[in-house]
């Protein structure tokens, strides 16, 4: 059965806990003894529940009643599986946003349709199109709060399409709903008779889904397994994530950056052998010859296209640090396993979240958004974002404090 990770994204208080609680209450996704804990937190009685308190799992976001992390949540119909991500809403903590959507197929904006479309939307917009994601829906929320009317949700709608425009989403879906009330969530609502398009979970089941079996084979190394016991004196396998593609015994593949061509003699997963395995599957490969590979090494077939491989490229960043980004200084681009060290040499241009428009700048703020230039102190082999967004992502990392600063996307 499919799996669609889609994320969720909107300003505080727009109401996404409470749209991801009515998904699964409408859904029968909740266990009975979780409905009966969320009844008796109620004051009301046990005929109200607090959905958002499915999703906000955190004292202190209970406290407080904000999201602040990203609270994941899994589910599933006979049609689909569901792996929800729910995004806080406040500016400061857009970088959890930027988590989220790195691994998600399909962004959930949500719009409170007596705001309209904010400077935050335009950033979770940005973010989620700078991060791959090509399907959006457009949940106008609190409809109810205007009477249903139709007008005020068209008008909305013209003002995405215009933002759209300026993004490289191919799908967008615009949806009237109630997260509260539960219009247009599971079940269509009889009070926008003029909306006759999918609910929302209707929409959820039936988008079609990219694969990553389309993309050229990629395979990072995670480890390499050499057991030191008498059974096992021989064995060498390399373990890790195949990232796109699909690879089988006997294909012919090539090591980066050795550059060494080697045969799979073997493939694991889940502790048995295997003849192929493909993207998203966790495996160990074992080779025809005893080769010299480490943590972060690359792995593709010889037949297909290679990883770029340079010191100098260009790429999109969101900076996501309060301390400023500094020109030429020393910071750890962290390709999944592999890391190596790096200077961000020019700022070439500016995203403006309010114009949507590129300009000039001379620095980097927490949430700006910019396409600038790196000098590697070593090959960095990596594909374009656009291309393979699996291969096509790193962050990077202050090398004093540690602290993740930036999310890169490769062009």
């Amino acid at each position: 059965m499919e799996t669609l990770k889609f994320i969720t994204a909107g300003n505080v208080d727009d109401g996404k806990s409470t749209l991801i609680g009515r998904l699964l209450y409408d859904s029968n996704s909740i266990s009975t003894d979780h409905l009966g804990i969320l009844a008796s937190k109620s004051d009301i009685g046990e005929e109200t529940i607090d959905l958002a308190l499915i999703t906000d799992g955190l004292r202190a976001e209970r406290e407080q009643g904000i999201t602040i992390d990203v609270a994941y949540k899994y589910f599933s119909t006979v049609n689909r599986k569901f792996i929800i991500a729910d995004s806080p809403g406040h500016q400061q903590y857009t970088k959890n946003m930027i988590t989220a959507a790195s691994v998600s197929d399909l962004i959930i904006l949500l719009i409170d349709i007596r705001k309209g479309i904010t400077e935050q939307t335009k950033r979770h917009a940005s973010i989620a199109s700078l991060m791959g994601i090509k399907k959006v829906v457009v949940a106008i929320n609190k409809i109810d709060l205007v009477d249903y009317n139709e007008g005020i949700y068209e008008e909305i709608k013209s003002d995405f399409e215009v933002l759209r425009s300026q993004l490289t989403f191919t799908e967008v879906v615009y949806i009237p709903i109630s997260a509260l009330q539960g219009d247009n969530i599971v079940k269509s609502s009889s009070l926008t008779p003029w909306y006759t398009g999918k609910t929302l979970l209707e929409v959820l089941e039936t988008i079609h889904i990219e694969s990553q079996l389309r993309n050229e084979a990629r395979f990072q190394v995670q480890f390499i397994i050499r057991p030191q016991t008498k059974e096992y004196l021989d064995y060498r396998g390399y373990a890790g994530l195949v990232l796109s593609g699909q690879y089988k015994v006997g294909d012919r593949v090539r090591i980066l950056p050795s550059n060494i061509s080697t045969t799979i003699t073997k493939l694991e997963k889940n502790l048995r052998d295997v003849s192929n395995v493909i993207a998203g599957d966790n495996v160990v490969m074992h080779f025809d010859a005893d080769l010299d590979i480490s943590r972060g090494d690359t792995i593709y077939l010889e037949e297909q296209k290679a990883p770029l491989a340079t010191n100098k490229l260009t790429s999109w960043i969101s900076w996501l640090d309060t301390e400023d980004l500094q020109l030429g200084k020393t910071y750890i681009l962290q390709h999944r396993f592999h890391s190596v060290r790096v200077k961000i040499k020019s700022i070439d241009r500016k995203w403006d979240i309010n114009t949507l428009e590129f300009n000039t700048g001379e620095g980097l703020s927490l949430n700006d958004i910019a396409q600038v230039s790196l000098q590697t102190n070593q090959a960095l082999n990596y594909d374009p974002f656009v291309e393979n967004s699996k291969t096509g992502n790193a962050i990077l990392v202050d090398e004093t404090s540690y602290n993740t600063v930036g999310a890169l996307m490769f062009l």
